[in-house]
């Protein structure tokens, strides 16, 4: 097996900010959100374990007491979280209120199927009570039954709302782009990671720019904490059966949650129950069942005793002892109570266990929100808690394998799910065109020697988590919604690009490729295929700001920043690494930074981690499905060859030496070898 080489490795300030609460008792993303609480449709972006459900609370007070909404239904994409929305006294902490749920009105505790549920909810709109929860599916089930308007005047709080989508077969989404159109309730949406797996939009343009949005990022979070200072994410490859090499990444010393892998999925043995004894019996010898918890007693080596909670048991009696156990509020500040979580299609989000440290994930996930939500799993705060980590065990590619083009791109999701989980955990960046009349923004530090004339300047503002960076030649976006996607949304934008297996095939394994068909071709397309409605400057705006947020964050990262002990510094690490990007080659352009690799980075860790042998081999097998380029490729160079032409007064030349140049004019070749096949035939 090969040496663990983390993808990711970030390290925070911890200034104890996001756990500090005000004088009404709540914290900086809550306050942000209460802010906002006067908006008909209320969008609030925020991670795991940052305090959503508690805002949602003050929100739906404020507009139940003082903004004549009748009421308040929260919906929840699954039972188990419906407990998050359990009684609070907020008064206690300084608030005007106290948070109370009628028993009867949590459907999520109510025995019976979601379907037999719905005529509670209709109970619960006639009746005169103001909080009802329930699931995404009784949702569901009661406005098909009843009808959108009978919803009118209340307020409608979706948690987890990266689970609707603007596509018609998503009954959620339906509801809600009808809900907008009638235009008669309040709607607050909650979610921890706004990008879907599947890359679907989650509501349609239109319907999004309806929504005022509350974005606290993963770093402002993650800075603002007491305890936890570093973060891990790495992907991690193995032969043979994953069980025989599990100890080489799980320490059980480590409070740690393992997914198995799915039946259907190429990690796994088809016998789920084998597996999970397979990795108890790893960890020591086996003791009984706790009969109070049903938690599995270990016994290691040394005499220590782990107590293992299996969700994967078929035995629902078993399983919904062991479930109780883990949610016991009397054991929730325990650090002892469990040492191991085994769980299948559990313990993923809503899941609240603040002990766990590390997060090991066996097989490829489908989805990147998935990845995203079992990473926060672990990156809760708790005490003494000082480092977290996420690992994705993957099944390295075995040319005798069938299933080879399919272990191909298990890997390439997995770079895919790093790449993004860097930028999500990254400052934002806030880009500037640099201009003669350009000068220092007020809150930003500028570094030594602080801001320079002339020069393009890299500020940061420690409290907010933003950069400032001055860009030649970027172009700022015109409309509104540009405006918004590149503020709110490249995190997004970048998710679809690093998705899109031909464009990472060609980053990682194209020897000849030219990094512009990448940065300027593929991204611009995804452009006009997510925002069709922007024109063309503003399309060519959000690509220039996307391509900027995550080739900067890949160059800073190449810096490699240590003390001269080997530490890694602090959390200044990527900041110093962009700063140190930006003076190395004096003037930041645009042109530059089309001109860098995005997956340049992502190839060097994967060589670390995977044998030769295999990447050899992964190569060949990418290389063996190139398609040199496509008519619509094609018209896309044209078009850039005809910006070139504007600029340069001449066409580019194909015998150029600068590779981009040669690559436009094939393009025109291409397009005008189309046209005489077409006027021949």
């Amino acid at each position: 097996m090969q040496k663990h080489a983390p993808s990711v490795s970030v390290t925070y300030a911890r200034n104890g900010r996001s756990t500090t609460s005000n004088e009404l008792g709540m914290r900086v993303m809550q306050e942000r959100a209460y802010e906002r609480r006067g908006e008909q449709y209320l969008l609030i972006k925020s991670p795991p374990a940052s305090g959503k459900s508690r805002a949602l609370m003050f929100i739906a007070l404020d507009k139940l007491h003082n903004q004549d909404i009748k009421q308040a239904i929260i919906v929840v994409p699954e039972k188990s979280i419906g407990s998050s929305f359990a009684d609070e006294p907020l008064s206690d902490f300084g608030f005007w209120a106290d948070w109370s749920v009628e028993p009867k009105w949590n459907l999520c505790n109510a025995p019976g199927e979601d379907g037999g549920k719905v005529n509670s909810v209709k109970a619960f709109l006639d009746s005169d009570d103001r909080v009802l929860v329930c699931t995404h599916a009784t949702f569901r089930f009661a406005v098909d039954k009843f009808g959108v308007e009978e919803f009118d005047g209340r307020l409608i709080a979706v948690d987890e709302f990266h689970h609707v989508s603007a596509n018609p077969d998503n009954k959620l989404g339906v509801h809600l782009a009808q809900f907008i159109a009638r235009d008669k309730v309040h709607i607050v949406a909650m979610t921890g990671s706004y990008f879907r797996g599947d890359a679907e939009a989650v509501l349609s343009p239109e319907d999004e720019s309806k929504f005022d949005t509350v974005t606290y990022t993963y770093y402002e979070q993650l800075n603002g904490y007491k305890y936890l200072k570093s973060l891990d994410i790495g992907y991690y490859f193995y032969s043979g059966s994953y069980a025989d090499d599990i100890l080489e990444v799980l320490d059980p010393s480590q409070k740690t949650i393992i997914h198995i892998p799915s039946v259907n999925s190429r990690e796994s043995t088809k016998d789920k129950i084998r597996e999970v004894e397979h990795i108890i019996d790893a960890l020591g010898e086996w003791q009984g069942a706790d009969p109070e918890t049903g938690f599995q007693l270990v016994k290691k080596s040394d005499g220590r005793m782990l107590k293992i909670a299996d969700l994967v048991d078929d035995d629902a009696s078993k399983r919904d002892k062991v479930s109780a156990a883990l949610k016991d509020p009397a054991h929730k500040n325990d650090r002892n109570h469990v040492d191991i979580i085994i769980a299948l299609g559990m313990a993923k989000e809503g899941f609240d266990w603040i002990w766990c440290e590390h997060a090991l994930t066996i097989g490829y996930r489908a989805s990147l929100t998935e990845i995203v939500q079992i990473i926060g799993r672990a990156t809760r705060d708790a005490k003494d808690k000082t480092r977290a980590r996420f690992t994705n065990l993957i099944a390295e590619p075995d040319a005798s394998e069938e299933a080879v083009t399919e272990a191909v791109n298990d890997t390439l999701k997995a770079i895919a799910a790093s790449l993004l989980m860097e930028q999500v955990l990254a400052p934002r960046f806030n880009f500037t065109p640099k201009r003669t009349d350009s000068g220092p923004v007020e809150g930003f530090d500028y570094g030594e020697g602080g801001y320079k004339e002339g020069e393009c300047n890299v500020g940061f503002n420690e409290e907010s988590g933003k950069f400032q960076i001055e860009i030649k030649g970027l172009i700022e976006p015109k409309s509104k919604e540009a405006e918004r996607i590149c503020q709110e949304d490249l995190n997004e934008v970048i998710a679809t690009f690093v998705q899109d297996k031909p464009t990472v095939e060609r980053g990682m394994f194209d020897e000849e490729l030219v990094p512009e068909e990448l940065t300027q071709v593929r991204m611009g397309k995804i452009i006009k295929d997510k925002y069709p409605e922007l024109d063309d400057e503003d399309q060519e705006a959000v690509r220039q700001h996307a391509i900027a947020a995550l080739n900067l964050t890949q160059k800073a990262k190449q810096a490699g920043f240590k003390d001269d002990d080997g530490e890694e510094k602090a959390n200044t690490a990527l900041i110093d690494g962009v700063r140190k990007f930006a003076m190395d080659v004096r003037d930041l352009d645009i042109d530059l930074i089309d001109r860098i690799n995005p997956f340049g980075e992502a190839y060097a860790i994967l060589a670390k981690t995977m044998s030769e042998e295999s990447l050899k081999q992964v190569a060949a097998i990418i290389s063996g499905r190139r398609v040199n380029i496509s008519p619509e490729e094609a018209r896309d160079l044209a078009k850039r060859a005809l910006k070139f032409k504007k600029e340069k007064g001449r066409l580019p030349d194909i015998t150029s030496a600068d590779a981009w140049e040669r690559r436009m004019a094939e393009g025109v070749a291409y397009l005008a070898r189309m046209k005489a096949d077409a006027a021949d035939g």
